[in-house]
């Protein structure tokens, strides 16, 4: 057959030669030379490089992203650093675009409110005009990924074309080669694909010029992304938020899971055992802390593809292998592990954050911060202001590190097996000062899907928009769910209902603050609040039930300070963490109920048991005559 059959006046024997066309051969795959035929034709690339899964390959793309200033070395071995576009701190491409992330709905499809949506057609034509000759100029690079372990049932793979060699460098160090493994879909077209053009560049490192035009659409009719004007690996790097999306579609129409999970395997002090727990965290709001704990084995910090399992588990895979994690306040003694890694030679993507003396510096390293140095402004020195006057930090609270698991001392044994790991529980997590406790566990697998359909969480610096607005977010995955939040609740109830092993769920709150802005929770309490459901989970430790789930009893949580922080766990600590605030939780119940109340099919048993916790927690309060109830009185 003829290859790439395209539009007469685009020359494919000036953009790819005989070497490259004959990988895509190799592949005998219809699809995947219809796709790179349709988009090379409209981004009329310079120049095509296929990369497969040699070292060659991949090398040329590391190297490449060095040579053309998209990265640059650092003094440490393995070390780059990249900047993503920046005009003002008000406008740049340093930060997750959601207003202009869109889902395509079909003509009279359903979509939730919720969900930021554009008409089908509509979408198409906006985009793929602003993508005609998008990459003039540019090398395409074509990538081929596999989301989940190689060999595996779980996993997916993924087709992507960019021209931003930073990306290709980070998806190498965060996906794994699949050029391989498209060989054995022996013609399928079941794969993702996602085209991603950094667009026309200005400056020195090279950014995205037309930010006006930044356009993230979501296609799921077609199972792919298409991606304009951008850098910032969470607009960008198809495989990450972009694949989520994509993959809770087809796992909501297929009766498994594809959720913003963390994998952590948890080991107890002086047990012969691992535990592995999921979790959900909106961005910022300690999740990578939480999958890095000391002295635990992490399988992944940010999505996860979950099963049902022989065994009657649900196992869980990470779709990753490496970490694009958040860097600001990684110190020495709250992230010990990460800090480690950052600091000591090894393949490392640092963007966003203050070089100096060839040594990356950022918010909350535990440093004194350098006078000067350059970062994503360009040359930075204290003070610095943009040009509406407003503070120009060091590095971006959003900067970020790229790096492997494998890298990292504590990555777990099963990082890659094709069965993945069985999970005992499921982590749910946000930013609240003033309402929830910092550790409950539900009172069974439905009332664990409301209470993460019930997260709330205060912004931040993740998501381009005013800091500080409490939203809600359910399952922490608000951003990226694409299909009617009424299927999605459901689909997770009937999930854990057919399990034989159903996870215990816990949700955790690390910054409830007292009356003076004080946070009552340390930096790695939280290891204590994750080995106490740990041993929920083995039916180890004895809980106070309460209208909105059970809680820890104080001598418990009393010694596992003392065994696994040495500190001295107080009762009046206890007290003032894990008294149910009435009132608080009456207003967050009503919060919830008016989110949901705007959508269509939100099932029957959300609404039984938020009215069954509301009727609870006025009996609480008529019972003891006080809005907020001592943990001791229950």
């Amino acid at each position: 057959m003829g290859i790439l059959k395209i539009k007469p006046n685009f020359d494919s024997n000036n953009v790819m030669d005989q070497e490259n066309l004959a990988k895509l051969e190799a592949l005998n795959n219809e699809k995947v030379l219809r796709v790179v035929n349709e988009f090379l034709a409209l981004c009329k690339p310079s120049k095509v490089t296929v990369i497969t899964d040699s070292k060659e390959d991949i090398n040329y793309v590391r190297q490449t992203a060095i040579n053309i200033y998209e990265e640059e070395k650092l003094n440490t071995e393995g070390h780059t650093i990249h900047y993503d576009g920046f005009f003002t701190m008000s406008y740049h491409d340093q930060a997750r675009d959601k207003a202009n992330t869109r889902v395509l709905v079909p003509e009279g499809e359903y979509m939730s409110q919720w969900i930021n949506n554009i008409d089908r057609d509509e979408g198409l034509k906006e985009i793929l005009e602003i993508m005609d000759g998008c990459m003039e100029g540019h090398e395409c690079i074509i990538r081929f990924f596999c989301l989940g372990p190689k060999n595996s049932k779980f996993s997916i793979l993924a087709l992507q074309l960019t021209d931003s060699f930073y990306v290709a460098h980070s998806e190498d160090i965060l996906y794994r080669a699949g050029y391989e493994e498209f060989k054995k879909l022996e013609g399928s077209e079941d794969f993702f694909y996602f085209i991603h053009s950094a667009g026309e560049l200005t400056g020195n490192p090279p950014v995205t010029k037309n930010l006006d035009k930044r356009r993230i659409y979501v296609d799921l009719q077609e199972g792919r992304v298409l991606s304009v004007n951008n850098q910032y690996a969470g607009n960008s790097l198809g495989l990450k938020k972009l694949a989520l999306r994509l993959g809770i579609a087809k796992a909501n129409n297929e009766d498994w899971l594809t959720e913003h999970y963390f994998i952590l395997g948890v080991h107890p002090n002086e047990k012969n055992r691992v535990s592995y727990f999921c979790g959900a965290y909106p961005s910022a709001c300690g999740k990578t802390s939480t999958a890095m704990l000391p002295g635990q084995t992490v399988v992944g910090d940010d999505i996860a593809y979950l099963r049902p399992w022989d065994d009657g588990y649900a196992h869980a895979v990470n779709i990753e292998q490496g970490l694009f994690g958040i860097i600001k306040d990684v110190n020495p003694d709250d992230d010990p592990v990460i800090y480690e890694a950052l600091t000591t030679p090894r393949e490392t993507i640092f963007s966003n954050v203050l070089i100096t003396e060839g040594f990356p510096y950022w918010i909350g390293d535990g440093r004194p911060i350098p006078k000067k140095g350059i970062n994503f402004s360009g040359k930075w020195k204290k003070g610095k202001v943009d040009e509406d006057g407003k503070f120009i930090p060091h590095a971006h609270p959003n900067a970020r590190y790229t790096i492997r698991i494998n890298e990292l001392s504590n990555a777990d044994v099963n990082l890659d097996s094709p069965e993945g790991v069985p999970i005992e529980g499921i982590f749910y997590g946000g930013r609240d000062s003033d309402t929830m406790p910092p550790i409950i566990e539900s009172l069974n697998w439905e009332h664990g899907v409301f209470i993460g359909a019930a997260i709330e969480s205060e912004t931040t610096s993740a998501t381009l928009g005013t800091e500080g607005v409490r939203r809600p977010s359910p399952m922490a995955n608000l951003d990226f769910v694409v299909v009617p939040l009424g299927k999605y609740l459901d689909n997770h109830r009937t999930f854990g209902n057919n399990l034989k092993v159903c996870p215990k769920v816990f949700a955790t709150n690390y910054f409830l603050k007292n009356e003076e802005g004080k946070y009552l929770n340390g930096m790695l309490d939280k290891l204590v609040w994750v080995i106490w459901a740990e041993g929920r989970t083995h039916n180890e430790f004895e809980a106070i039930q309460t209208p909105v789930g059970f809680i820890p009893k104080y001598h418990d949580l009393r010694d596992l300070f003392k065994l696994y922080l040495n500190k001295d766990y107080s009762k009046k600590e206890y007290e003032e963490q894990f008294s149910i605030r009435i009132s608080r939780l009456l207003e967050k119940l009503d919060r919830v109920e008016a989110m949901y109340k705007k959508d269509e099919g939100i099932p029957k048993f959300f609404w039984a048991l938020l009215e069954d916790q509301r009727k609870k927690l006025k009996e609480l309060l008529s019972q003891h005559n006080t809005e907020t109830v001592s943990p001791f009185d229950l």
